[in-house]
């Protein structure tokens, strides 16, 4: 079992835990990912999760030009969404407010950021250039969204408060250009997160019951991956060849052929596999041992071992940048976020959040990048 808390099974634990806001981070330097005790916990007094000096206030820099990622992080402790630059890992707005805040996702022209507000039963759409919001009411406790790669849909998938009677089985499915909810999928018990194929003609949802498949023409599920019993985090490859799934309660990652839909193999992870991200060249993937407040690092293709990676406590969520050069790391308990260079895979920078005594301030639990327009 996950220490302190879980943050799946049986509905969303952190909604209680995280109820109220505490202030969140700056930036940090690089940390020694093999010295003792390194990302065990910020010091009291450290800086909180607050743009830099110079910044603008609104959620794009105004101090700031040019080509350039941005990283849009969920603080589900604090209630916002910090964006950070992606180069110089420096904060630039933290004025999206959100409450427990559990999944992030943006549109690939960077316009329009979608919210998994699991405290209030909705998504907020944001508008990047201006900050006007949108509520969007689609069931109970959403804990992840999705933007489908042309843009024009967002889903959610609406966990529920338990994986019994009564608890949610849905995909709301959301337009764009209205922001609106216009269809329900039922993709079987407390689904938990969704990630689209490239070519965004399949998405696929991790759930309390294993790996559904929806086909997106059509809106409903066509496929169910044989063997996978209960999910909690998905990765694709960019190629769309294969699929990785964890499953923390057996210390298990599942490898998925997403061409044919069946398994391919198992990745036996380290202590609880929660989060999974993967590499854009498809060759790394990054899993985090909740449990061992550590990354592994396996070959994707052999499925072999490759290093154990330290980071800060309880790490929640994962994701790689869109060059591939790093894999950004939500610590929940520490509030920070570990950046890992995929080259060394070690941590070469930690964006800072929450004290030693003040656990759960901040609890970045999802990660999404954006090209910036």
């Amino acid at each position: 079992m996950t220490r302190g808390f879980k943050l799946a099974a049986g509905g969303i634990a952190a909604a209680a835990v995280l109820a109220a806001p505490v202030a969140a981070s700056a930036l940090g330097s690089g940390d020694d990912p093999d010295a003792a005790d390194t990302e065990q916990g910020v010091p009291p007094g450290a800086p909180s999760w607050t743009p830099s000096p110079g910044a603008s206030p609104g959620l794009r820099s105004q101090t700031r030009t040019g080509p350039g990622y941005s990283a849009y992080v969920a603080l589900a402790g604090s209630g916002r969404i910090a964006r950070v630059d992606a180069v110089t890992h420096t904060i630039v707005s933290t004025s999206v407010r959100a409450d427990t805040a559990e999944g992030v996702a943006v549109t690939p022209d960077a316009r329009r950021l979608y919210v998994a507000v699991t405290g209030q039963y909705q998504v907020t759409a944001v508008d990047t250039a201006t900050g006007a919001s949108r509520a969007i009411v689609v069931g109970a406790y959403p804990r992840d969204v999705a933007v489908a790669p042309d843009g024009r849909q967002a889903y959610a998938a609406v966990t529920g408060g338990d994986t019994g009677p009564g608890g949610s089985r849905s995909v709301a499915v959301i337009d764009t250009a209205s922001d609106r909810v216009v269809h329900k999928i039922d993709v079987g018990s407390a689904p938990r997160r969704v990630v689209f194929a490239p070519d965004g003609r399949r998405a696929y949802v991790a759930t309390a019951k294993g790996v559904s498949v929806i086909d997106t023409a059509k809106g409903r599920v066509t496929a169910r991956i044989p063997k996978i019993t209960t999910a909690q985090s998905l990765a694709i490859s960019r190629d769309g060849a294969r699929l990785f799934a964890t499953e923390p309660d057996a210390n298990r990652v599942w490898v998925v052929n997403a061409r044919k839909n069946t398994v391919a193999g198992t990745i036996t992870g380290g202590a609880e596999p929660w989060a999974v991200a993967v590499t854009p060249d498809g060759r790394k993937v990054y899993v985090t041992n909740m449990n061992a407040d550590s990354v592994g690092v396996y070959d994707a293709a052999s499925r072999r071992h490759l290093k154990d990676v330290r980071v800060g406590r309880l790490p929640a969520s994962a994701a790689a940048s869109p060059d591939g050069t790093e894999v950004w790391v939500g610590n929940t308990m520490t509030g920070t976020v570990s950046v890992i260079g995929t080259e060394s895979d070690r941590v070469t920078a930690t964006i800072r959040g929450g004290t030693a005594s003040a656990t759960l301030n901040s609890a970045p639990l999802a990660i999404a990048f954006a090209k910036n327009p």
